[in-house]
C-alpha cells in the first residue's frame, strides 16, 4: 500500500504515505465529522503497517477495539462512494495517565525538564529560574529527580542553603521556593502525582506492529486528563519532545514510522509564551524527518500559530459557521489557506459542507499542495463510540504490554538521598562532640543568694529544644505523607 484512501470519488482523495510525515490538520465545527475523520485515518495508517498515537477526549475512539455495524448513513455514504463496506476492528492498546483506562503513563521531573515543568506549574519568569536552579543542582550533585517528593526536597535543600546556591547560580529567594511548592500542591491536587514516577514510559512502546503487520493502535483515555488542561497538553508535548530525543534521524522514508493525532489543538497554544511555541515549532519542524507524522484536530484552524500552520501539507477542512464578523474573519482566512479550485468559491462552500464532507488538500506527487476538492470521507470500519468497561478489561488483558507498567516502583532518589546525607550530617557531628549534641547537658552548680533569672531554666530551654526537633521530624513526616506519593525519572 503506497496511498491512503480518504474518500470522495470525482476524484478520489489520497495522502501519499511517503508524504505522510509532513503533517496535516483536521478542522470544522462540533458535529461535523472531525472525529469520525480522525478514526477513519487512524484505521488506514494501521492497515499500511503504520502505528498511531490518539487522545481519546470523549471516550469514542476506544470502539476501534470492536468491528464496527452497518448503519445506514454509513450504508449511503458507501454507496455514494461506490465502494464495498467492511467491519473490523483493529490492533489497539489503552493508556491513562490516572492508570484506570489503560496502562499507566508515567514519567519522571527530570525528563519533564524545568521548562515544560514551569509551564505546568504556570510559573512567572522569576520563579521559573528558581526551577532552573534546582536542576541545575540536581544535576551537578548527582541528585536523582523521580517524582514530586524528590522536586519538594529539592526545593527545601535549596532554601535551605540559600545564600550558598544563590552566590554560584543567582539568587533564590524564599518567596519563589514557596510559590513553587503551591503550585506543586495545586498539582497533585490535580491528578499530576499519577504522572510523576517509575517505571517511566518508552515512548519506543508506541512503534509497533501487530502480528499480522498492523500499527498499533495507541489511544490515551483523555477524557479525566482534559478537567487539568495544561497537563494534558504539557503530557502531549512531553510526548513529542521525548520522540524527537530518541528516535534517530531517518530522512525521507516510504512510511512514517508513526503517526501522532493531537485532538483539541488548541489547548497546547492558550496562553502558550513566545519561548514555548518556538520550541514546538521547532519540534513539529524537525520531527518529520525521525519519520514522524504529526496532525492537529481542532474547531479552527486559527487556534494554530500561522508559524506552524505553514508547516502542516494536508489539510481537511470540514463545515465552519460564521455568525459573527469574528467567525467570518476565519472562515475567511481557512478558505484562503487553500489552492483554489476554480469549479467552486471555497469560502463559500465551507458554510455548505454537510455532515462527513469536507474540503481535502494534500500533497501530490513532487511535494505540492493539491488543488482543493470537496470530498465525501469515507465510512469507518470500527465501531462509532465508546466500548465498554467489560470490553476495555478485555482488550487490557490481551495487550502486550499487560503488566509491564501497572505497579509503581519507588528507587533511591533525591528525597531519599538529601535524608540520608542530614542524617550523616548529625551523626558526624555526635561523633565530633564525643556525645549527642543533643543529649542534656549537666546543670550548672547554683551559686548562693543569686538573684532568681527572669528566663526559663535551662532545663526548660532544653525540654523546649527536644519538642522543636521532634515536633519538626513529625511534621517532616506528616507533611510526606499528604502531600506525595513515591514515583520517578
Amino acid at each position: 500500500m503506497t496511498h491512503l484512501y480518504l474518500g470522495g470519488n470525482n476524484p478520489q482523495q489520497h495522502i501519499t504515505l511517503r508524504y505522510a510525515n509532513r503533517h496535516g490538520i483536521i478542522a470544522g465545527a462540533t458535529g461535523t465529522g472531525k472525529t469520525v475523520t480522525l478514526q477513519g485515518m487512524a484505521e488506514a495508517f494501521s492497515m499500511a503497517g503504520v502505528p498511531v498515537f490518539i487522545a481519546d477526549i470523549k471516550g469514542d475512539i476506544s470502539g476501534m477495539a470492536r468491528a464496527g455495524e452497518e448503519k445506514p448513513a454509513f450504508k449511503k455514504r458507501a454507496d455514494d462512494l461506490g465502494i464495498t463496506p467492511s467491519y473490523r476492528s483493529f490492533p489497539v492498546i489503552f493508556w491513562d495517565v490516572y492508570g484506570e483506562q489503560g496502562h499507566p503513563v508515567r514519567t519522571t521531573m527530570s525528563e519533564m525538564g524545568p521548562v515544560l515543568l514551569a509551564r505546568l506549574l504556570e510559573l512567572n519568569d522569576t520563579q521559573t529560574g528558581v526551577l532552573q536552579v534546582v536542576f541545575a543542582v540536581a544535576d551537578a550533585e548527582g541528585l536523582l529527580l523521580i517524582d514530586m517528593d524528590d522536586l519538594r526536597a529539592m526545593l527545601l535543600h535549596i532554601s535551605e542553603n540559600a545564600s550558598e546556591y544563590s552566590a554560584r547560580y543567582g539568587n533564590v529567594s524564599a518567596a519563589s521556593v514557596a510559590a513553587i511548592q503551591r503550585s506543586l500542591l495545586t498539582l497533585e491536587q490535580a491528578g499530576g502525582k499519577h504522572f510523576f514516577g517509575e517505571p517511566a514510559l518508552e515512548v519506543s512502546e508506541f512503534i509497533r506492529l501487530a502480528p499480522n503487520g498492523e500499527g498499533a493502535v495507541n489511544i490515551l483515555a483523555a477524557d479525566k486528563l482534559m478537567q487539568s488542561p495544561k497537563l494534558y497538553a504539557t503530557f502531549m508535548l512531553w510526548m513529542l519532545s521525548e520522540l524527537f530525543e530518541e528516535l534517530p534521524e531517518i530522512g525521507d522514508v516510504e512510511k512514517p514510522k508513526l503517526v501522532f493525532f493531537f485532538d483539541e489543538a488548541h489547548l497546547l497554544f492558550d496562553d502558550a509564551p513566545k519561548t514555548l511555541v518556538d520550541k514546538i515549532e521547532q519540534l513539529v519542524r524537525l520531527i518529520r524527518s525521525k519519520g514522524v507524522g504529526v496532525y492537529f484536530v481542532t474547531q479552527n484552524p486559527a487556534d494554530v500559530p500561522d508559524a506552524i500552520l505553514g508547516q502542516l501539507a494536508h489539510r481537511i477542512q470540514h463545515a465552519l459557521r460564521a455568525y459573527t464578523p469574528a467567525d467570518q474573519k476565519m472562515l475567511k482566512a481557512a478558505a484562503q489557506s487553500f489552492r483554489t479550485n476554480a469549479a467552486f468559491d471555497t469560502e463559500e462552500v465551507i458554510t455548505q459542507l454537510a455532515v462527513g464532507e469536507a474540503l481535502v488538500s494534500v500533497l501530490e506527487e513532487g511535494g505540492v499542495p493539491s488543488m482543493v476538492q470537496r470530498c465525501l470521507m469515507r465510512p469507518v470500519s470500527s465501531r462509532v463510540g465508546a466500548i465498554t468497561s467489560q470490553e476495555r478489561a478485555e482488550v487490557l488483558k490481551m495487550s502486550p504490554i499487560a503488566g509491564v507498567y501497572e505497579e509503581a516502583l519507588n528507587r533511591e532518589s533525591a528525597s531519599e538521598m538529601l535524608q540520608t546525607r542530614m542524617q550523616q550530617s548529625r551523626t558526624e557531628s555526635d561523633n565530633l562532640w564525643g556525645t549527642s549534641a543533643r543529649a542534656p547537658l549537666p546543670k550548672p552548680p547554683s551559686k548562693a543568694k543569686a538573684a532568681p533569672r527572669p528566663t526559663a531554666s535551662l532545663g526548660e530551654q532544653i525540654a523546649k529544644q527536644v519538642i522543636r526537633e521532634v515536633g519538626t521530624t513529625v511534621t517532616k513526616q506528616l507533611v510526606r505523607g499528604i502531600l506525595g506519593a513515591l514515583l520517578k525519572r
